[in-house]
């Protein structure tokens, strides 16, 4: 693994504070802990997870930049799809997991530009850290706009309007799974003398139930190992009963289920971003690093049409933001100056496939809605999952 950066020594002893955590829930579990619940202590326990601990986490000064950090463009061009779906049902729109708030900021303040703002904007986030710079970061951005935004503990027990998922599906705990010659084996955690390791034991349950899906839909060589995200999978299939009228907009990077469980990603898709630096190894300073795997986006419809949902659109970011208009937007800065040349490559990389054009992947998944979205006019993928 590549030589990684060395941790201050108050951030070391954060990560060895849930290190000691993760290493009491694995004796209480009785020596061995499903990857999953790893994954969800390394990213959500309380006070102590990545993401609800007070690390920088986004930007340069973080571990990784999300399209919004890039170019207020990516917003512009999101907004365009926002408006349409605010028409066709409710004048609001909630997004969930959003990070340092630049997002937010920036969609407001398009929104605004259309003459089309909310009336409410929902954050959901279950860190109090990040709502705190979440709320600095739109402050600075929108001042006048703040009072438009309301913070929530929990989902709406009923929700019409708009819900906006970027980077979210990837960072819910998923299990890992191996086909192997004697049956299907679900991967987890032990305590060794060198610290954290793997072990296996017998998949059961729903995880069973859905290995033996996708091996009977994809050819899969004993020894292959990949994840399932039943986690995901329940929180889509949640949305089926909240939703009364509207779209949720995932943005996420990910694939239809032939692509996911293709020979070639024979060991699995999960990555560790750590200081701009990818790497496998989610056992490396737990809480200082984030932990993802790409999404089954075919897992991710069929949950939701088990509850009555609409797959409304599916293609990869770039088709989408060019649907929605983003080299308008870009046309529209002074041609030539500062602005419009770092906006320019920002875009560049938004579009281009080898970059997030085409790993980035957009889903809308709604009910109650007749009008053909506009992000999916060109390039529609969905005929794919």
């Amino acid at each position: 693994m590549t030589r990684l950066p060395v941790p201050e020594a108050a951030a070391l002893a954060h990560s060895q504070s849930l290190l000691a955590t993760i290493c009491g829930e694995i004796e209480r579990a009785g020596g061995w802990l499903p990857f999953a619940r790893f994954m969800e202590l390394a990213l959500y326990a309380p006070g102590q997870g990545y993401y609800t601990a007070g690390a920088q986490k986004f930007g340069a000064a973080g571990d990784f930049i999300t399209a919004p950090e890039m170019t207020p463009l990516f917003a512009r061009a999101l907004a365009r799809q926002v408006v349409q779906v605010m028409a066709c049902s409710a004048p609001q729109v909630l997004e969930i997991g959003a990070g340092s708030g630049r997002l937010a900021a920036d969609l407001l303040l398009a929104l605004e530009a259309a003459g089309t703002l909310p009336e409410h904007y929902r954050i959901l986030d279950l860190s109090a850290d990040l709502r705190q710079r979440q709320q600095a970061t739109i402050a600075a951005a929108a001042p006048h706009l703040l009072a438009r935004v309301e913070w929530l503990d929990t989902l709406p027990e009923t929700y019409s309007g708009v819900v906006v998922g970027n980077e979210l599906l990837d960072a819910m705990p998923a299990h890992l799974v191996a086909w192997r010659e004697n049956g299907i084996h679900e991967r987890g955690v032990i305590l060794s003398e060198n610290g954290f390791a793997w072990a296996e034991r017998p998949a059961s349950g729903a995880l069973l139930a859905a290995a033996e899906e996708i091996v009977g839909q994809c050819s899969l060589p004993p020894g292959y190992e990949s994840e399932i995200s039943l986690a995901n999978r329940a929180w889509m299939a949640d949305w089926g009963r909240r939703l009364s009228q509207g779209a949720l907009l995932l943005l996420d990077y990910g694939f239809p289920r032939r692509e996911y469980y293709h020979l070639q990603r024979g060991r699995g898709t999960l990555m560790c971003h750590y200081r701009h630096y990818a790497h496998p190894d989610p056992f490396y300073l737990p809480g200082l690093q984030d932990v993802t795997v790409h999404v089954d986006f075919t897992a991710i419809i069929a949950a939701a049409d088990t509850q009555g949902l609409d797959l409304l659109g599916y293609c990869n970011q770039g088709q989408f933001l060019l649907n929605c208009g983003i080299l308008d937007a870009l046309a529209e800065l002074p041609q030539g100056t500062p602005e419009y040349l770092k906006a320019s490559n920002m875009v560049g990389k938004l579009l281009m496939p080898h970059e997030m054009g085409e790993l980035f992947k957009v889903m809308a998944v709604g009910r109650g809605l007749d009008t053909p979205l506009l992000g999916f006019s060109s390039g529609d993928q969905s005929r794919r999952l």
